[in-house]
């Protein structure tokens, strides 16, 4: 029988009675109902102003300061209308969260009363604190001030709560010295970067009519949802997110019988209950599923800008928590919250077009003779090679530290997968002969009452990092808890940077006389002569890669966060992004402190939480049952009743183990080395080392220990009861 504490927790599930949740409405009524998208903009400005706005969006032509009073009165109109009394500037500081600013629209008169106000300025500039939040060295507690700015292209929205409505206005977070101190400015900046030399490659291609080219993004997200009461219960997932300590259970995901499974009743409506709140919101949430763990589920959007979808992806994370809670549920976006079975991640999936020449990275039926998409394809090959470990540095956290390189998530090595259709049509172009590229079939049942299935041209790798999936590639190997901001800026500027060295190239074959498909085939050859040992369609699990991988394409296998996070130290990276205007030279040092500092932090925390549950929860206990067996064995050889030790003798040896063990982690961790990459290879090499030899011991205890002595929740109450 588990222990007392358990029992209640169990107890509790059980008894719970359902969330009461309202009927679903139409689609059709609550889609984009707490937006003041452009629709709303359309009928509540005037035409003047409306299209002034809308250019900005659209153009991304510059802000008319002149409109945003007529705006601002607009927005608090609208707001007002729905029960708003508050207004907060949205932004997203360097700890992959959401920060808000609240103020009311009060004002008080001179007559006593209050009015509700909001003027342009308000509207247009805040001011937080830059010096409280992570900034790597670009603000001291003496220089605080630091300013948001409103990001026109991305749409105001209400946020509710049983109790009041707020106006949400997304901005960007920069330091009184013009810093950025956010992840929203340097992905504004990346994508003008890559449009800019988008535009420049489309006109060398001949095009005359070409839109801004904008990235697009649609983030799959992974998580885990477990009952709150065992949350309570638990001071590693309060604190770290992840259980430090937890045998694996009988039965976990080796049946394979929970990815695609029937969605059990209370988290389907926990889903549903989540995806009303994301319509109103605007947000296109279109697959709800059972992931590959017990107890792990995903959600994933359409495609939109990347902008509004990394505003987009931050609001699913906070409605997904916060809707948990309101379903006696936790939501776990830590990447490996459970041991021995599958982690979560989010599939960042990316690709470039505009309204003119449309999605720049589709195939079509003919991709050999594509040739727009061939250069552009072949630009995001070139940018992976040269730039493979700053796709590995940006999404280097301590938590996804625990997924990459594991059989169940991209390894640490990037690399790009094709399919085999692109990838021989690629092979073509080394070998100097481009003659064509397979087509897709059709596929026949065997049952003349079933259709045929349109079988396309090349297969899918699960193994690969960075996939090409039909008409976009696929980050793979993102965080579940991250932001998309940064994988995005990174994604951007390595295109805008390979879109510059191909135009450069392409503008010198032209230059010799040489016709348009000449001059580009030349480009592609060079460009996959130089470039293409990134690309690969096998196994990436495999040791046998991993080995030719380093040895012999000369690509970096980055294992851990401390490998991984010193890149962005690199003078070619620093380059990389003065070069393309993305990042100064100090605001991308500022990144390496505050994601070198975060790592550092996490990890600590992990230690200092591991020692006081095996000193305080697990060593107790562990004594109380070797004291309960060692009389029990003394009382049967006192009535002749012959015995065996062993039990009690490992239960003896393990407890041993967790005293040593614990002792020698509080050392590791009262003497840490001064320097920050010092304090990374300490973290990663010998606290992670010392708090999974704990865990050893804990977790053998908990197989041992007397169930109703147990304190922890375990991994079968946590992934199996709900």
């Amino acid at each position: 029988m588990p222990s007392p504490a358990r029992l209640q927790a169990l107890q509790a599930i059980l008894q719970r009675p359902p969330t009461p949740v309202e009927p679903a409405a139409p689609l059709e009524e609550i889609w984009a109902s707490d937006v003041f998208g452009l629709e709303s903009m359309r009928s509540a400005l005037p035409k003047g102003v409306f299209r002034s706005i809308q250019r900005s969006i659209r153009e991304g032509r510059k802000l008319d300061a002149s409109v945003s009073d007529v705006v601002a009165q607009a927005m608090k109109d609208w707001a007002s209308a729905r029960g708003a009394l508050y207004y907060a500037h949205v932004f997203y500081p360097l700890t992959n969260l959401t920060a808000e600013k609240h103020d009311g629209f009060i004002s008080p008169q001179s007559d006593g009363k209050a009015i509700a106000e909001f003027s342009g300025k308000l509207l247009v500039q805040g001011e937080p604190d830059g010096s409280s939040f992570p900034n790597g060295g670009l603000r001291t507690t003496f220089e605080a001030r630091g300013y948001t700015a409103w990001d026109v292209t991305s749409p105001a929205w209400l946020m509710r709560t049983p109790n009041g409505v707020t106006l949400c206005i997304p901005t960007v977070f920069v330091s009184w010295t013009g810093e950025a101190l956010d992840k929203k400015s340097p992905l504004l900046r990346s994508n003008a970067a890559m449009n800019k030399q988008a535009q420049r490659l489309l006109r060398l291609l001949g095009e005359t009519e070409i839109a801004p080219v904008n990235s697009s993004c649609g983030a799959e997200q992974e998580y885990f949802l477990i009952d709150a009461s065992y949350t309570a219960l638990r001071p590693d997932l309060l604190l770290a997110g992840r259980t430090l300590f937890g045998a694996p259970p009988a039965k976990g995901q080796q049946f394979d019988d929970h990815y695609f499974g029937a969605i059990p009743e209370r988290v389907q409506v926990f889903m549903q209950d989540v995806e009303a709140q994301l319509y109103r919101l605007g947000i296109p949430a279109k697959t709800r599923h059972n992931e590959v763990a017990p107890g792990q589920f995903e959600i994933a959007p359409y495609f939109e800008a990347a902008n509004v979808a990394t505003d987009h992806q931050q609001l699913t994370m906070t409605v997904l928590r916060s809707t948990a809670k309101k379903h006696g549920l936790t939501c776990l976006l830590h990447e490996k919250p459970f041991a021995g079975v599958n982690g979560s991640g989010k599939h960042v999936n990316w690709s470039i077009g505009n309204p003119t020449q449309g999605n720049l990275l589709d195939p079509g039926k003919t991709p050999h003779a594509n040739l727009q998409f061939l250069i552009f394809c072949a630009a995001v090959i070139r940018g992976v090679h040269c730039f493979g470990p700053l796709l590995r540095a940006v999404i280097a956290t301590a938590s996804n530290d625990h997924r990459l390189g594991a059989n169940e998530a991209p390894p640490a090595i990037i690399s790009v997968y094709l399919g085999s259709q692109l990838e021989d049509v690629y092979n073509q172009i080394k070998s100097g002969h481009l003659e064509g590229s397979a087509e897709a079939a059709l596929m026949s049942l065997g049952v003349d009452t079933l259709p045929e299935l349109n079988k396309d041209p090349g297969d899918r790798n699960r193994t690969s990092p960075f996939a090409f999936t039909g008409n976009r590639f696929e980050f793979r190997a993102v965080g579940s808890g991250q932001s998309v901001a940064g994988p995005l800026v990174a994604l951007n500027t390595i295109l805008a940077d390979s879109l510059q060295w191909i135009g450069d190239r392409l503008e010198e074959q032209l230059s010799t006389g040489a016709p348009l498909q000449e001059a580009a085939f030349a480009v592609l050859k060079r460009t996959m002569d130089e470039h293409g040992a990134v690309v690969f369609g096998g196994d990436g699990y495999s040791s046998e890669w991993h080995r030719k991988a380093v040895e012999e394409r000369g690509l970096e296998n980055l294992r851990t966060s401390a490998d991984a996070l010193p890149v962005l130290e690199r003078p070619e990276i620093r380059d990389l992004f003065q070069r393309q205007g993305v990042l100064t030279p100090v605001e991308l040092e500022s990144r390496f402190e505050v994601y070198a500092e975060q790592y550092i932090l996490a990890i600590e925390v992990e230690a200092r939480l591991a020692l006081r549950i095996a000193r305080t929860q697990i060593y107790p206990v562990a004594m109380q049952s070797l004291e309960r067996l060692s009389r029990s064995l003394r009382d049967q050889e006192a009535i002749g009743i012959q015995t065996d030790r062993g039990l009690a003798a490992t239960i003896a040896d393990l407890n041993s183990k967790l005293v040593q063990r614990s002792s020698a982690l509080e050392e590791a961790l009262a003497h840490p080395p001064h320097d920050t990459h010092g304090h990374l290879r300490h973290c990663s090499d010998t606290l992670m080392s010392l708090i999974g030899s704990l865990r050893e011991a804990v977790d053998g205890l908990e197989t041992l220990v007397d169930d109703d002595l147990w304190p922890l929740p375990t991994y079968q109450e946590m992934l199996f009861v709900r």
